[in-house]
């Protein structure tokens, strides 16, 4: 008698694209595990990150706004389930593989830092070879989460995880919709916390992007998926129609000059980002100094090998921006005492 994840894996070859990736021709795992009686190995991916410290850590690191006052403003835990839903919708309609997908898309992020790229900032200046969060989002799942066992997934989400960023060259076709599935989200949910920030108006972008890709948030969102998704349809890649990645490119390049990049005091999303480096800085060069006050599970990394500068980053960068601030206090912030 088959096992329910034989049927699944049956309901794949039935069904999904000839492009689609199969759970049954996976790459595997670097250690070899016996089959999931339930699942198939991408669903074991993405429960094993949902399940990790380093995905919920992300509810209280910074997207683009530096401690915000307010509930809605979205983390980097909104922004991983936001690319995760837009990713899933596109795999969906192209019949790829919408395990696989969702697996890369939930752990696309685990290695971003405290305070989001300014924090990223600091430690590829800190840091000896630098840092990218793409890099360290792979080390987490193969190194550091369960105290340095890692979460053992297969190649094809590490591949896809390594590879989001829009200069990333993704193997699969899952892994190059959770790339762009990623510029539609950030792109779209920054505008609108900008708008609800009044940083931006709605009508602030310019209208050769408006009247392609629409004049909202959500038409937009609609716009590039449906796009993407006839563009591509039944193609061997993940395209989007050439007029609307001219918009699209366009508007990204709009935000990154009025909003990531722009440092008048109008723009609260960055007045606060000196502040943060600094936090990140001292709290890098302190661990440096002092490696035995690391916590236990990095001083054994060291043990084992590994360079007490990538220790340190590692430590650093999987700060939330709460922890990172209240580490900063407890060692330069004076207290009150008395006498008892």
């Amino acid at each position: 008698m088959s096992t329910i994840r034989e049927e699944l894996e049956k309901i794949e070859i039935e069904t999904l694209s000839k492009y689609a990736t199969l759970s049954v021709n996976s790459l595997g795992r670097d250690k070899k595990e016996k089959e999931c009686d339930l699942r198939t190995v991408f669903q074991r991916d993405r429960d094993r990150i949902i399940h990790c410290k380093s995905f919920r850590r992300l509810k209280h690191k910074t997207q683009v706004f530096l401690i915000p006052e307010g509930d809605h403003y979205r983390t980097r835990l909104t922004h991983t389930l936001e690319v995760s839903q837009i990713a899933r919708t596109i795999a969906k309609s192209l019949r790829l593989n919408e395990d696989l997908t969702e697996a890369i898309a939930l752990g696309h992020d685990l290695g971003h830092t405290p305070f989001g790229h300014a924090g990223e900032y600091v430690l590829n200046e800190l840091m000896p070879g630098g840092f990218e969060h793409c890099a360290q989002s792979v080390r987490i799942v193969e190194k550091l989460e369960r105290n340095g066992q890692g979460l053992n997934l297969t190649k094809e989400v590490r591949d896809g995880i390594l590879n989001h960023r829009t200069s990333g060259s993704p193997k699969t076709m899952e892994g190059k919709v959770v790339r762009v599935s990623d510029k539609i989200a950030y792109v779209n949910h920054d505008i609108d916390d900008a708008i609800s920030a009044k940083i931006l108006k709605e009508s602030d972008i310019p209208r050769e992007v408006t009247e392609v890709i629409g004049s909202s948030v959500r038409t937009r969102i609609d716009f590039l998926i449906k796009d993407i998704v006839y563009t591509s349809y039944d193609k061997n890649d993940i395209l989007m129609s050439k007029k609307v990645n001219v918009a699209l490119k366009k508007l990204r390049a709009w935000l990154f000059e009025n909003l990531y990049n722009n440092n008048n005091k109008k723009n609260i999303a960055k007045t606060e980002e000196k502040k943060a480096q600094h936090v990140v800085a001292k709290l890098y060069n302190h661990y440096i100094k002092y490696i035995d006050e690391l916590p236990i599970e990095y001083k054994n990394l060291i043990k084992n090998g590994e360079k007490e500068e990538q220790v340190v980053g590692d430590y650093i960068s999987g700060m939330t921006d709460d922890f990172a601030i209240y580490k900063f206090n407890e060692l330069y912030v004076p207290v009150g005492w008395k006498i008892r």
